[in-house]
């Protein structure tokens, strides 16, 4: 329910930022919004229009009322006395108000009923009828019996008589038109909402289609080994001459250039491996044969003592070429995708193992285990973990001052898969180098490198490092479907090797 409620919040958020919307969406809603507003001004210009027509027609009618009204309320040969009402003359219709007002005052008023009655006005419309001016023509009041169009006329005599049309009809046709232009618009925009919904998705298609391959692309492995770029924008969606289309071509171009590269560097890698993996063979043979003539010189001849020590010197060159000879074929065959020897691992007893035969190589240095309480056992190549767990920990002897502390764990994550940390509190990684730490040959002399003055004071030797060693790492993670990562700050350094969840041992 939490989540639920999240999304829901999420979602509502999203719409209050229209630039979260999709295109479609903006379009269907532009669209609606320019046919509401369409709507509005056609129905305000019909309104003004059709109040502007009853009004003028109301007041022709009006006028012929009021006159009527006027001539039959008129005293026969200018009398004073005597004076006809108004409401009696002949061609008033039902509702029609008439009215005297003799000096500031209404003598009589009323409103003709449908049954041909008087109907009689309250004081205070009395009061508005007063109020009128003879020479303000036709002008609309509110009257306790409704709205009036009223018009006042002097008489002769000085009489005033006034003449009303009730507004009711007026505004029961206005209503009419209000209503309908309401509905009216109200099915229009549900039309154009659907129709353009159907039209506008139907026309944004091929875009996206241009989405799909570019997020396709996107997921593919480009970065690495052999790629096959078979991912294309449909014809129909990329035939040059529409906007869309343009984009739908220039992007098969664009892909057709990067398949072509891709399978150049491919070709170029593999000659390049190919080449390494031939030269560190053929690199074995002479180095294998300066170590044996190298031990032979020394069991048979005798030398002075700078003689012995430039041997020494030959045979730890010879060694540490041949260790070099030996990652650039091991680089190679997994290059290749050679197998791996799988087995049942017990990961915590291969931990132990490797961390005390490291702990005998560096005794300045602090070594501790985090193991859980119970054996944990993966399916891995023992000998190859093995090669990773005595990279990971010599170079935190290497690259650390005596008394550092390195702590070797094994544990489990959330999903069940296992983990192996190598952690020290040594000087830490620089940031740059860390983005290129997996790299081949890749060395970072001031990173996690004794300089001369620390090694004078602390005791560290300084070894060399040939760059291989982490790639190394890398490469045996991802054959077995695990992965490495590394975290670093000054005083905190760790490796994490990930290792799929282990089977079930039977």
């Amino acid at each position: 329910m939490s989540s639920l409620a999240g999304a829901t919040r999420r979602l509502g958020r999203s719409w209050l930022r229209p630039s979260t919307w999709q295109l479609r969406t903006r379009l269907v809603l532009v669209a609606m919004a320019l046919l509401v507003a369409i709507c509005g001004i056609v129905g305000l210009v019909s309104y003004a229009s059709m109040d502007l027509f009853l009004n003028r027609q109301l007041d022709e009618q009006l006028k012929s009322s009021s006159q009527r009204a006027a001539d039959f309320g008129r005293p026969p040969s200018g009398s004073d006395s005597g004076r006809p009402d108004p409401l009696e003359a002949r061609g008033q219709g039902a509702g029609t108000l008439n009215a005297r007002i003799l000096g500031g005052t209404v003598s009589s008023a009323g409103i003709l009923a449908d049954d041909g009655t008087r109907q009689s006005l309250s004081d205070a419309d009395n009061q508005v009828l007063v109020g009128l001016e003879p020479s303000a023509g036709p002008v609309s009041r509110k009257l306790s019996t409704g709205n009036y169009r009223l018009v006042a006329v002097q008489t002769p005599i000085g009489d005033v008589i006034i003449t009303g049309l009730p507004l009711t009809e007026k505004e029961g046709t206005l209503g009419s038109l209000v209503w309908t232009t309401v509905f009216v618009s109200l099915g229009g925009l549900i039309l154009i909402g659907l129709a353009g919904t159907v039209v506008i998705r139907h026309t944004m298609k091929p875009l996206e289609e241009l989405s799909n391959v570019a997020t396709k692309v996107s997921q593919l492995p480009l970065d690495a080994g052999e790629v096959g770029l078979a991912v294309r924008v449909p014809a129909k969606a990329a035939q040059a001459g529409t906007e869309v289309g343009n984009v739908g071509f220039a992007l098969n171009k664009m892909l057709d250039n990067v398949s072509n590269a891709l399978e150049a560097r491919q070709k170029s890698e593999t000659k390049v491996r190919q080449f390494v993996a031939d030269a560190s063979h053929e690199l074995r043979t002479p180095l294998t044969a300066i170590r044996g003539y190298t031990e032979l010189m020394k069991m048979t001849e005798t030398f002075s003592e700078q003689g012995e020590q430039s041997l020494k010197r030959v045979e730890s060159q010879s060694k540490r070429m041949t260790a070099l000879v030996e990652d650039l074929l091991l680089l190679a065959r997994l290059d290749e995708g050679r197998p791996l020897n799988i087995t049942n691992v017990d990961v915590t007893q291969l931990v132990v193992e490797t961390l005390s035969d490291e702990k005998v190589m560096a005794p300045d240095h602090h070594w501790k285990l985090q193991l859980p309480d119970e054996p944990v056992t993966v399916r891995a190549d023992s000998a190859r973990l093995h090669q990773v767990l005595v990279n990971l920990l010599a170079n935190a002897r290497k690259h650390t001052p005596a008394g550092t502390t390195v702590v070797a764990g094994v544990g489990h994550s959330a999903d069940g898969s296992v983990v192996i940390t190598v952690t020290d509190d040594g000087l830490g990684i620089s940031p740059e180098f860390q983005d290129r730490i997996f790299a081949r040959f890749a060395r970072a002399d001031a990173s996690r490198s004794v300089n001369q003055d620390t090694a004078s004071t602390t005791g560290a030797v300084r070894e060399g490092s040939s760059g291989l060693g982490l790639s190394i790492v890398e490469a045996i993670m991802q054959a077995h479907g695990g992965s490495v990562e590394v975290t670093s700050r000054p005083g905190r350094t760790e490796f994490a090797l990930r290792l799929p969840a282990p089977a079930v041992v039977i």
